[in-house]
């Protein structure tokens, strides 16, 4: 396993009075950065089914839905993958057509947008049904007037379901579906020589077929980045709310990005291919109602972007189906787009997740629940602390950040919740400032005192997260 410095984690244990302070120190290392961050690494996915026209001929996705404008904007939204299982299921659905798809790109560029992974169907209930001509026929208009802002295409959504597969009376096995894809993947080259793809988004844990397709494919020169989902805590389906927010809080969710990680991500990294989470989030089937919807939502985030990114992943994409609790952007009471607290996670990394990863140190002696990551932007190291002791006895963090050879004026900001309330749904801040659809985040730095040269000190109170901006030399 290649071992990636930029994070060291200390167990969970919950100790002491409910205000009490444990000592921290957080040294970004001296030694050369790591990989450089993707400029589109934070990015949502939605089911191929959102494009298409409501009742009234509106789109969802157009430049003129301000309000899912603004809140891209406001999270630092840079990738878009549309797909899911409306790609293709239940083959009823309608494929969208070049209205559908010039409304989805004026929104991309009205939302400044970097990239779109955009997915066809793989499954035919016939032969007749001719998809492959007719995936080579969108791709094609795609490619001649949005190929700037295409990533890629993919072709199908999570085949390594029994469920999914089935459907198609010629795919019966990793083989047959593999062959299948490339007689697809090659009407599109046919129709545009430098179509590029990314597959195979397989479901969240079936990691062979990943690692197959990989393997199959890497020589081929078609494949841009190789996708796969995870869903963290599995299925929501009757867990309960506290259980939910102390998994995502809990060193286990840590544990379960290493082993996927080993399983995964070390074989395709083997292979010199990229991968990408193209569908992510806490629980599939929905997620868990008062816990995927609360401010333990957007601690988990925060610390599933870090934790990656330090991992090279290409980037991650937090699935947003139409409309369940784990859903980023989300309507409100009154049907206005709104954000989970999970949305004030994915902006805290865009504020400290822009540039390459850093190694950090962490010493830690009383064993705080607490992960810190390191990434030096453009002349600045940003240093991203998340304690996520919660509850009682929860533990406020005194950290020290020492960064050798910094120059002074260290700014921090901070993720809060009103008293550390990790099942919080409302009154969540980022800088002091709320996150919302009416206009943009307003959230500000503060200068942050320093010690002795080069070291910070900063109380991260329990159940938040600081990001502390220090001037390099």
């Amino acid at each position: 396993m290649k071992l990636i410095p930029s994070l060291l984690y200390a167990g969970c244990l919950v100790t002491g009075t409910a205000l009490a302070q444990s000592p921290v120190t957080v040294t970004i290392g001296s030694g050369t950065p790591g990989a450089a961050i993707p400029t589109d690494f934070i990015g949502l996915s939605f089911g191929m089914k959102t494009l298409l026209p409501d009742g009234a001929g509106g789109h969802f996705f157009s430049a003129t839905n301000k309000p899912l404008v603004t809140l891209f904007q406001n999270l630092g939204i840079a990738h878009l993958r549309m797909g899911g299982t409306t790609v293709e299921s239940p083959p009823t659905v309608a494929i969208p057509g070049n209205a559908d798809i010039d409304n989805l790109f004026a929104f991309v560029q009205a939302a400044q947008v970097k990239k779109v992974i955009y997915s066809l169907r793989l499954l035919e209930t016939d032969n007749a049904q001719h998809y492959a001509e007719t995936n080579a026929a969108i791709a094609k208009y795609i490619w001649s007037k949005y190929q700037p802002y295409l990533d890629c295409f993919a072709i199908g959504n999570e085949p390594d379901r029994r469920a999914v597969y089935s459907q198609d009376p010629t795919i019966t096995n990793f083989v047959t579906y593999r062959n299948k894809w490339r007689q697809f993947a090659t009407a599109i080259t046919d129709a545009v020589p430098e179509a590029k793809f990314g597959g195979p988004d397989a479901g969240s844990g079936n990691v062979s077929w990943t690692t197959r397709f990989a393997r199959a494919e890497k020589n081929a020169g078609i494949l841009r980045v190789v996708t796969e989902h995870f869903y963290v805590g599995g299925a929501g389906k009757d867990v309960a709310a506290q259980q939910g927010i102390d998994a995502m809080l809990s060193p286990g969710w840590i544990a379960a990005n290493q082993k996927l990680y080993d399983k995964m991500a070390t074989p395709v990294l083997a292979d010199g291919l990229p991968y990408r989470f193209t569908e992510a989030n806490d629980h599939y089937s929905g997620g868990v109602p008062g816990a995927s919807d609360t401010y333990a939502g957007a601690l988990w985030a925060l610390d599933f972007l870090h934790w990656w990114a330090a991992h090279e992943a290409r980037g991650v994409n937090f699935h947003n189906t139409q409309w369940v609790v784990n859903d980023v952007i989300t309507p409100d009471a009154n049907r206005r787009l709104t954000i989970n607290p999970k949305g004030f996670g994915i902006k805290a990394f865009d504020l400290g997740g822009h540039g390459s990863t850093e190694p950090v140190t962490i010493s830690n002696s009383e064993g705080i629940n607490l992960t810190a990551y390191a990434v030096r932007g453009a002349g600045e190291h940003f240093v991203t602390l998340i304690n996520k002791e919660h509850g009682a006895g929860a533990r406020e963090a005194k950290v020290t950040v020492a960064a050798p050879g910094a120059a002074k004026g260290a700014t921090v900001m901070f993720l809060t919740a009103p008293d550390g309330d990790a099942a919080a749904k409302t009154g969540v801040t980022l800088g002091g400032a709320s996150i919302n659809a009416d206009g943009p985040w307003l959230g500000k730095w503060k200068p942050l005192p320093a010690g002795k040269p080069g070291q910070y000190a900063v109380k991260v109170p329990a159940a938040s997260a600081a990001i502390v901006r220090v001037p390099a030399q």
